[in-house]
């Protein structure tokens, strides 16, 4: 390659050429994406703006990631400054005093006795972690038989290969089969849809207490944890009844079992707390954040367990090797920088109370949308990480037709509009950063509602 076209390989506006196109994955199906490729070129607060000069507003944080909006000066000054002092620390031989600064922030803000941090770059990293932790731990504590992990259908860990075995979603894990060993999956607690046919509250809560019964099954001696999303993603936000996590909590500790939070979603004010676990009253053994950690300015994740397991760690070499896990950019003084920017305008602006006032303004929202329409058949999840669950007949809860498409379209349509938001065939979810405003979430609602009206124009 010549030297010449370094500066500038590409016009920004080529980047939607096919010809450019074939040189990136990316993780729609290629040859249906490349039709109508989405490039965003720059974003601020809640908006993006495509290499066409569309603007969309975030209704998504881009992925659940930019907590604190898009361009926050804040944050983008702390990664600068960082830039002039240390970019990079030696892994393999030690830390940096900002790692150790943002671990011992999450120490003290994490509930309970969480107080001991591992870093990592993205949730798969950090949930992979967690499951090693788990086994590690059991090894170490006379226990080296325990070894299963058991989590939940519809669930999603992450795409390395554990994290991936511990997911729970046929569309995913079918084409990296087999995966790997030692990896057991129960219902979800989808109360609109139980997969029991019970009704809640008579159901004694089975989406729980069976997960006793599993156990038992397989033998507790082998089971070393549970691993959950407090709120459930990829099923269409499957938001727990409230006795259901604490019936895990009792589970694990009669069986010796670790309880891990797969908070990579829900952690960092998203349910308006800093952790779902406060949200839900329950403490994790283990909690896994990423995404919102660091306001998507740069990769971070994090792994925070209790005292007395991370204890199980300390000892003489040569009859205890430490946590033995690693990665090259774990710990990134760019990274922790930015973290620890994120997580004080989170905490001097209280945007964990914005989150739970507009997840009211949200929530407001889509029962304004069901009664219009008559189509929702469940709204779901907590301050700002709630869905709509869309049924042709909410009394019977019949689905539309698969082959409609219907959430996919509207979602789709509402893109067309200039609304950024997560869509599944049978429903719709928005997780707008924690700086939202109530003018937002309006408009956020009033393109969400002219796109569902249109598609049901559509379809008859």
């Amino acid at each position: 390659m010549s030297s010449s076209v370094l500066p500038d390989l590409i016009a920004e506006a080529q980047t939607t050429e096919e010809s450019f196109l074939r040189h990136i994955f990316v993780r729609d199906q290629m040859a249906e994406w490349s039709k109508s490729p989405l490039i965003m070129a720059k974003s601020d607060g809640l908006h993006y703006w495509d290499v066409n000069g569309k603007r969309y507003l975030d209704a998504l944080s881009g992925i659940y990631v930019a907590s604190v909006g898009h361009n926050n000066r804040n944050v983008i000054d702390a990664i600068k400054k960082q830039l002039d002092i240390l970019t990079f620390s030696p892994p393999m031989h030690g830390t940096n005093p900002v790692a150790i600064q943002l671990a011992n922030l999450l120490a003290e803000l994490a509930p309970g006795d969480l107080s001991a941090v591992k870093f990592q770059c993205g949730g798969s990293e950090v949930t992979e972690a967690a499951i090693k932790l788990a086994r590690q731990y059991h090894k170490l504590t006379g226990s080296p038989g325990k070894y299963k992990i058991i989590s939940r259908y519809q669930s999603w860990h992450g795409s390395t290969l554990g994290s991936l075995s511990a997911s729970g979603l046929k569309s995913r894990k079918t084409v990296n089969e087999p995966l790997a060993p030692g990896f057991l999956h129960v219902f979800p607690p989808t109360c609109y849809r139980c997969p029991f046919g019970k009704t809640y509250p008579s159901c004694d809560i089975t989406c729980a207490t069976i997960v006793e019964d599993v156990i038992d099954m397989e033998d507790p001696s082998t089971v070393a944890a549970i691993m959950v999303e407090p709120i459930g993603h990829t099923g269409g936000l499957i938001d727990p009844p409230e006795e259901y996590l604490p019936l895990l909590r009792e589970i694990c500790d009669r069986h010796n079992i670790l309880l891990i939070f797969d908070e990579i979603i829900t952690g960092i004010g998203r349910t308006g707390q800093l952790f779902a676990a406060e949200t839900f009253g329950v403490t994790p053994d283990v909690l896994c954040i990423a995404k919102g950690m660091s306001g998507g300015y740069a990769p971070i994740s994090a792994m925070i367990c209790r005292e007395s397991i991370a204890e199980a760690f300390w000892g003489p070499i040569s009859e205890n090797p430490g946590f033995v896990e690693g990665h090259t950019f774990e710990g990134n003084p760019i990274s922790c920088a930015a973290g620890i920017a994120v997580l004080k305008e989170i905490l001097e602006k209280d945007l964990c109370g914005n989150a739970r006032v507009q997840g009211e303004n949200l929530r407001a929202g889509f029962v304004g949308i069901a009664e219009k329409y008559g189509i929702v058949g469940d709204i779901r999840g907590k301050g700002l990480f709630q869905a709509i669950e869309f049924s042709r007949d909410p009394k019977t809860k019949q689905r539309f037709p698969s082959e409609v498409n219907f959430g996919v379209r509207v979602g789709r349509r509402a893109l067309e509009h200039g609304l950024l938001c997560r869509f599944d065939t049978h429903w719709i979810a928005f997780g707008p950063a924690l700086i939202v405003t109530a003018e937002q979430i309006r408009e956020m609602i009033a393109i969400l509602d002219q796109s569902i009206g249109e598609i049901l124009a559509e379809i008859g």
